[in-house]
């Protein structure tokens, strides 16, 4: 029995998924919200956010993310960072899953990934959960329903939970797989509730297909000035760097807050929500954020709640510290209404360097900033994981190497000939440590670091006074109204400024060592910049 709008040429039945029980297509929000509560999948708290746990997986599996191996994607999947499947064992895959799900209930929604309509992807998500249903819905963008008559979707992702793959006959790593066919068009995700794998999953995808256009695919944050989309800035970070924060900006309209595309008309965002990491989150810091969290329909995932009050607790981590929430974009009052925005004037690359070495803003060349694309460094600290007792480097490429299926270089290339092309100015900025390193110095003031973006965003910092660093060779400014010129000299923080120098010289190496594997494949001024 079908449910819902739909092409009635697109069904599940049409596309050789039969033998299912209830399939709901296209449910709007208090629909699966019902649903959900009702199969015992949540419960509703404070506002009508649908409160839920994603069970044994608080987060994505990486190492059980594959791709098909075939002659169409042959020489141009990274396979050093994309575990290859066979295309027999996918099969065998698909064929017992879909057995698995016949006579269950599943619920569809037929959505775009992409706020460009020449560029957008029709996507067709097939998940178990209704929550799961809710979720993407918030995640990618709503056709309108006049729309879903003639919706044709170009790739389906099919999310099972209750399947568990068998690695001796499917080919991988565990019971829990996530595998990607780009000659079926096709994505299966197994045995995890994490819902970050649906939207990852269709992120993954157009990093592989944008490219191929012409079209930069950016793990990254997005504004604009209000009223001017020529006046566009992309915050390139990773988990912690404040990517979300810094976007952020009351008095700059948010594109989005995770991933876009830039292509020869400018910027666009993939998506048509966000999902916020919850920990620690308050409401005088993120206001708007936090408010999300008692909307109607705001999925709020492992966060613990008094069971009587239904409170949140944005402090306890006791189920995983990778506690979140997810929501449409129209939540947050200065969002963009289309997900557009034009070339960016800025690209803003986040890094916390817990090493107390990196100067709290510093202005990049095109070359440079191909170097820090392509190191993508943030570090992790001390107790953040059993054993590390030190500062440790953590260098992920293109600021989300997990994400990437084609190799760096092709990302790094493609990203320094936009900047050269529209002029963009790069800036590394440094949210991480100043003073000394993790627990000698202090966390970079976050006053101090919104005034150098403003100024960088604004344009005045361009008139600055600027030195040229020693260690990587980018240029840093030598003061700035409002901010301290000590800060602007890292060295000078350090009370001893020889442990500072042993610091940055360790630090240098970590960044040469690292990327060592790509001085094969990158131009002599990418390589000179990597020399400092």
């Amino acid at each position: 029995m079908n449910f819902g709008r739909v092409n009635p040429a697109q069904t599940l039945d049409a596309q050789g998924i039969t033998g299912l029980g209830e399939v709901h297509y296209n449910l709007i929000e208090p629909a699966l919200v019902e649903a959900a509560v009702k199969r015992g999948e949540g419960r509703l708290g404070r506002g009508g956010a649908f409160l839920c746990s994603t069970g044994a997986f608080t987060g994505r599996s990486p190492k059980d993310k594959f791709v098909v191996r075939t002659a169409s994607v042959e020489d141009t999947i990274w396979w050093e960072n994309n575990a290859p499947m066979a295309a027999e064992a996918f099969d065998l895959l698909h064929a017992d899953m879909l057995e698995h799900m016949k006579g269950r209930t599943y619920f569809v929604q037929d959505l775009y990934a992409g706020a460009d309509p020449a560029l957008r992807l029709d996507v067709r998500m097939v998940t178990e959960l209704a929550w799961h249903g809710l979720f993407i819905r918030h995640m990618l963008r709503r056709p309108e329903r006049a729309e879903l008559d003639t919706f044709t979707p170009d790739w389906t992702v099919i999310n099972c939970p209750s399947f568990k793959a068998d690695p001796a006959r499917h080919g991988c790593r565990t019971d829990t797989v996530i595998v990607l066919n780009f000659d079926k068009k096709l994505i299966l995700i197994a045995n995890t509730e994490y819902a970050g794998e649906n939207k990852k999953s269709v992120f993954t995808l157009l990093n592989y297909i944008l490219p191929g256009k012409g079209v930069m695919a950016m793990h990254c944050s997005a504004n604009h000035a209000i009223g001017n989309t020529d006046d566009t800035a992309v915050f390139f970070g990773l988990s912690g760097t404040g990517k979300t924060t810094l976007s952020a900006d009351p008095s700059r309209t948010l594109i989005g807050d995770d991933e876009h595309g830039w292509s020869d008309k400018g910027t666009f965002n993939f998506e048509g929500g966000c999902y916020a990491k919850t920990i620690n989150l308050s409401a005088e810091a993120e206001p708007e954020i936090y408010a999300t969290t008692s909307k109607f329909a705001t999925v709020v995932e492992n966060m613990v709640y008094d069971e009587e009050t239904l409170e949140l607790d944005f402090n306890d981590d006791s189920l995983t510290a990778n506690t979140r929430c997810a929501y449409p974009l129209e939540y947050i009052s200065n969002a963009s209404d289309n997900g557009l925005g034009g070339h960016p004037k800025n690209v803003i690359m986040l890094t916390c360097d817990a090493f107390g070495v990196l100067p709290p803003i510093a202005r990049l060349t095109p070359a440079q900033a191909m170097y820090h694309f392509l190191s993508g460094f943030t570090s992790k600290v001390a107790g953040t994981e059993r054993g590390v007792t030190e500062p440790q480097p953590t260098f992920s490429t293109c600021f989300g190497a997990p994400f990437m299926p084609r190799r760096p270089e092709v990302y790094g290339k493609l990203l320094q000939e936009k900047i050269a092309k529209q002029g963009a100015t790069c800036w590394l900025v440094n949210t991480g440590w100043t003073g000394g390193a993790y627990g000698t110095g202090k966390r970079m003031p976050i006053k101090a670091t919104r005034a150098l973006l403003t100024a960088a965003l604004d344009g005045s910092l361009a008139n600055a006074t600027f030195r040229r660093d020693p260690n990587f060779g980018f240029e840093v400014p030598t003061e700035l109204k409002g901010v301290d010129a000590t800060l602007l000299d890292p060295r000078s923080t350090w009370a001893d400024p020889a442990a500072y120098d042993a610091q940055a010289k360790k630090l240098v190496e970590m960044f040469a060592n690292n990327f060592a594997q790509y001085v094969p494949f990158i131009d002599a001024d990418v390589k000179a910049a990597a020399i400092g």
